[in-house]
Parts: structure tokens; sequence; C-alpha cells
């Protein structure tokens, strides 16, 4: 019952995925520290369009930390990633709270395997591609997993939290 091993690094969220048998591809690229966006420069090293690529965001609820996961070439809404968090109000957690918590470094938090389990949602957007891409846990490494597995390893809720 070997796997074969792909090519690319492994992280906390391959290790994540891998126990919890679900099927994923490895998607390592040469990672420019200069890049203006790293989403969006994930998306180009995939050939992948942005609203496939997704990016993980921390959100401070003021009772604790969420993440929001939305389309790289679109922006979080705070007060709908707020509602679907069942918070009165977010903001965008401090860069040095969310890379304890989660264990990743700013431009490589993955959703799937960080060091505290926290409530995630998923923007609905996901739900139109047979495969989404997330970070793997470090810049230039996306991995690409269906989103409906990604919102079962994460726990994820289902809602509209991105806009353009």
């Amino acid at each position: 019952m070997g796997r074969q091993r792909q090519p690319g690094p492994s992280t906390p969220a391959t290790v994540a995925l891998d126990r919890a048998g679900i099927a994923y591809t490895k998607h390592p690229y040469d990672h420019d520290p200069s890049a203006p966006s790293y989403g969006l420069e994930a998306a180009e090293a995939l050939g992948a369009e942005p609203a496939q690529v997704f990016k993980t965001l921390l959100v401070d609820t003021g009772t604790g930390l969420g993440v929001g996961v939305v389309p790289v070439d679109g922006q979080l809404d705070l007060k709908a990633v707020a509602a679907a968090l069942g918070a009165k109000s977010v903001t965008m957690a401090d860069p040095a709270a969310a890379e304890r918590s989660t264990g990743y470094v700013v431009g490589g938090i993955s959703p799937v395997g960080q060091k505290r389990a926290l409530p995630t949602v998923l923007d609905e957007t996901a739900y139109g591609f047979d495969v989404v891409f997330v970070s793997g846990g470090r810049r230039g490494f996306d991995i690409g997993l269906s989103p409906a597995d990604l919102a079962t390893v994460t726990g994820a809720v289902r809602a509209r939290i991105g806009r353009a």
C-alpha cells in the first residue's frame, strides 16, 4: 500500500493530508520574494486562473483567531467572515500572532495542518472548481485538492466571504 511520493516538500499540510487519506497534488515553484502578490505569483506559476487559487487569511475575532480562505484575486469581506464565524466583528490578525498560531510564515500559511485548529470559512466560489490550490505550507509551494476535501480536513464552513 505504498504511496508514490510526489516531488515537493513535506510540510505539516502534506502530513495532515496524508494522515487523513485525502488525495492532493504538490506544486512547488520558484518563489520571487519581490513579487507584489504571492497569490497571483502562485496562479501564474501554476498556470491556473486566479479565481482557482486561494489565499489563507487570519482574522482576530476579539476572542481568538479564525481563518478565511478566498481567491487570490479578491479580498476578504470582514463583515461576511465575521458573520460566518459568529463574531460581531473581526480585524485582520497580527502577522506575528498568525505565524505563532499556525506554525507557518506569512505568505506561506496553509489552511491545512496548522498547529492549532482554528474556525475556518471557505469562500463558496471554491465549489465551482473540481480542484482548488492553496498554500502547501511554505512560500513557493501550493497543493491542489477538491474543495470538499479542503473543507473536510479543515472543518471549514461554506460562505460567501470574498469580494472583487
